[in-house]
């Protein structure tokens, strides 16, 4: 037999829910357009945001001329200290015990698939991962390349725009003892609604008794509310019921280093001896993966959280760009009243972090982009960050004209 055609059956796969919206956007040619699909922080004007404190970093580090030499497989060894110190608190008692397995990995996407490969060859329980519905676009597929069983449970009330907190925890004590549960540290993508500080506590009672294991994803600490501690509490509060949770921590929202993918995976293990065996066992997940993670973001992070000045400014700029962003939730609420947009509108201010989910349905969604040049994905999901005083009353307008059925018309816009 001969083979002239290697490849001539590969399907085209279906474009990426996120990433789609961004290449929509990108193909229009009107002046008008506004992307609001993206996750990533924009200034006042639309433009990428890179940090002061990121650019001082680079000085920094340009002046020290360092090497390019291979990292160890589990990455910078202070990244590793100062990284967890942000995530669990420098009084955190597994972290002062050395019970902690930490690993540098390639952003919070990198960090998912450690773990769910780890869960994969070494969890003694069943190996199904439940996710919360709705919960980020990639979260499902991670899980199935890592061979895993996805299985949902109810996170959003479609009625109140809010927690079905009574549903989560039905199907949390429904589940099979011992599985697996991801958990949005804060900010919970894509809905922006999160369980508050008392709720959380009794999430933690039921997975507790039912011996379920927790696995946190961390993508937005500091960015959530603008202070790095109480963005945590949830992580922090479950290792001091002493929970053996995961946790996938992302350095690309709270310091806006999208490119750069920096990031970490870490397991509270019950002893250091149980520590060093699980590392030895994420070296050799790792391995095969990517080798050895990259150098410059780890340097960049560490500059900024080992010097007391630049981890101030730090702090700042992430209370500005998660102060910026309630400003905008404030403003759109303000205009859609103003329009007198149908429907009950305060879950856009009551909604924390870079997203919110507005309600639209996918039909109002393909409205705003075909007649408003509006983008974002079909869930409805928008993110405050792609809105800022020189589009905002364009969006509100168009967003009440959607809703009420106008866009589309000769007049509307």
């Amino acid at each position: 037999m001969t083979f002239t055609n290697f490849w001539a059956k590969v399907p085209q796969g279906p474009a990426d829910p996120v990433l789609g919206v961004t290449e929509a956007f990108k193909r229009d040619p009107s002046d008008q357009k506004i992307n609001v699909g993206v996750g990533a922080y924009r200034d006042e004007d639309g433009k990428p945001y890179v940090l002061d404190s990121v650019r001082k970093a680079e000085d920094i580090l340009h002046q020290k001329k360092s090497d390019k030499e291979y990292l160890p497989i589990t990455g910078l060894a202070q990244f590793l200290v100062l990284a967890s110190e942000l995530a669990y608190g420098k009084d955190s008692k597994p972290l002062q015990e050395g019970r902690i397995a930490v690993v540098q990995s390639i952003s919070g996407t990198g960090a998912l698939r450690i773990g769910f490969e780890f869960i994969r060859q070494f969890y003694p329980g069943p190996k199904n991962l439940y996710l919360p519905q709705p919960t980020w676009g990639a979260h499902a597929s991670v899980v199935e390349a890592s061979g895993l069983t996805v299985k949902r449970y109810r996170y959003f009330d479609a009625e109140t725009i809010g927690l079905d907190f009574d549903g989560m925890k039905e199907d949390i004590e429904a589940a099979e003892e011992g599985s697996i549960f991801l958990l949005h540290a804060c900010a919970q993508n894509p809905t922006g609604v999160d369980p508050t500080q008392e709720q959380w506590r009794e999430i933690s009672d039921i997975i507790k008794r039912k011996k379920h294991l927790a696995f946190f994803d961390m993508a937005y600490q500091g960015f959530a509310s603008g202070d790095v501690d109480r963005d945590a509490y949830a992580v922090r509060y479950f290792v001091e019921q002493g929970h053996e949770i995961m946790l996938a921590q992302s350095f690309a929202k709270n310091l806006g280093l999208y490119g750069e993918r920096a990031g970490t995976f870490s397991m509270v293990c019950a002893s250091v001896d149980e520590k060093d065996r699980v590392l030895s066992q994420l070296k050799r997940v790792i391995r095969p993966l990517y080798s050895s993670p990259p150098l410059h973001p780890a340097q960049l992070v560490t500059v900024i959280l080992s010097d007391p000045e630049l981890y101030a400014e730090w702090l700042t700029e992430v209370k500005k760009m998660s102060d910026r962003i309630n400003a905008m939730r404030e403003r759109l609420y303000d205009l859609l009243v103003e329009n007198q947009t149908p429907g009950e509108w305060g879950h856009i201010k009551k909604q924390i972090g870079m997203f919110s989910y507005t309600g639209l349905t996918p039909e109002q969604v393909d409205a705003m982009a075909k007649y408003a040049h509006i983008y974002m994905t079909r869930d409805g999901r928008i993110s405050m960050a792609g809105l800022n005083e020189h589009n905002i009353k364009y969006f509100a307008d168009a967003m009440s004209k959607a809703v009420k059925g106008e866009l589309g018309l000769k007049s509307s816009m």
